[in-house]
């Protein structure tokens, strides 16, 4: 009976060809699925807003959010969609030569804009469905505080945290690449992510979600009203917007989801296990070949 997962080894063999086949899909292909991942996170991120928006205590609070929003992840690895966090590591693929620099980078782009149209338009459904209005619209209210703090992050603080994030939701992906089947894929997933999001780590897709969440939700009285109860100040209300979404936290986050996720992860394991190793294609080259029989003397 073959093993229910692979070896460590086999994982990162197993990612080049993984990583090969994201950075040469058609441009199509990424743009949809990416769509469809960046929805698939803010339904998660949206989800645990709810849960957690009537709880006092900040770590049950985070706790119960990291429980909800790994269902995100599950959902992208298992139905297959592209999500730029993880595609950090197609570093493997590259390291090892079975993928091009740039098509990693073109990979990255188009998945990038994928997940933010996708994230946005869950923004939009939940902002016109009503859901904000949970709680006599305390929803909107900690919407907003959300966003606020995220917004309110130093650039130093918000790039460290998108790092750390990474590099345990890359891991997630990793040790799900592992599982055979759907129950490992998901095990393997749940822990790493409920470790990210308990620790309060920042996530550049979902905070594609967070922030202008709360930055729409401010066109409410009411929930700008529930934000200020919940001690969001006048004056962080007036910094919350595109411009602060975008240099405090989208790009010191990016920034570090990369690091986090193609350094920490991938270029360290592809140390670890393929370093001053033949490329794969020679190797299944040479599998492929027929030996040659040898001489008796």
């Amino acid at each position: 009976m073959d093993n229910m997962y692979l070896s460590p080894s086999e994982i990162a063999e197993e990612y080049v060809t993984i990583g090969k086949r994201k950075a040469n899909s058609p441009t199509y292909k990424l743009l949809i699925l990416s769509i469809l991942a960046g929805a698939l996170i803010a339904f998660a991120a949206e989800g645990s807003n709810v849960a957690i928006h009537t709880v006092a205590s900040v770590g049950l609070a985070k706790a119960l959010a990291g429980i909800l929003f790994g269902t995100g992840l599950m959902m992208v690895i298992i139905t297959g969609a592209e999500l730029f966090t993880g595609n950090t590591l197609i570093v493997v693929s590259c390291m090892e030569k079975e993928a091009r620099w740039v098509d990693m980078l073109r990979n990255w782009l188009l998945v990038y804009v994928g997940n933010f149209l996708g994230a946005m338009t869950i923004v939009l459904f939940i902002l016109y469905s009503g859901q904000l209005d949970y709680s006599g619209g305390l929803l909107g209210g900690f919407t907003i505080k959300t966003a606020v703090y995220k917004t309110g992050l130093t650039f130093t603080k918000a790039l460290l945290m998108g790092i750390m994030c990474n590099w345990l939701v890359c891991l997630a992906v990793w040790m799900a690449t592992s599982a055979k089947d759907i129950a490992g894929k998901v095990l393997a997933i749940f822990f790493p992510i409920l470790l990210f999001v308990t620790s309060g780590f920042e996530h550049s897709v979902a905070n594609m979600y967070y922030i202008p969440a709360g930055i729409l939700a401010k066109i409410n009285p009411a929930w700008v009203d529930q934000a200020q109860a919940l001690g969001v100040s006048t004056a962080s209300l007036a910094h919350l917007n595109w411009g602060s979404f975008i240099i405090n936290n989208l790009i010191p986050v990016t920034l570090g989801n990369i690091i986090g996720g193609g350094l920490f992860v991938g270029v360290l394991y592809w140390l670890g296990y393929m370093y001053k190793r033949r490329p794969a294609s020679v190797r299944n080259a040479e599998i492929m070949m027929p030996r040659k029989r040898l001489r008796k003397i």
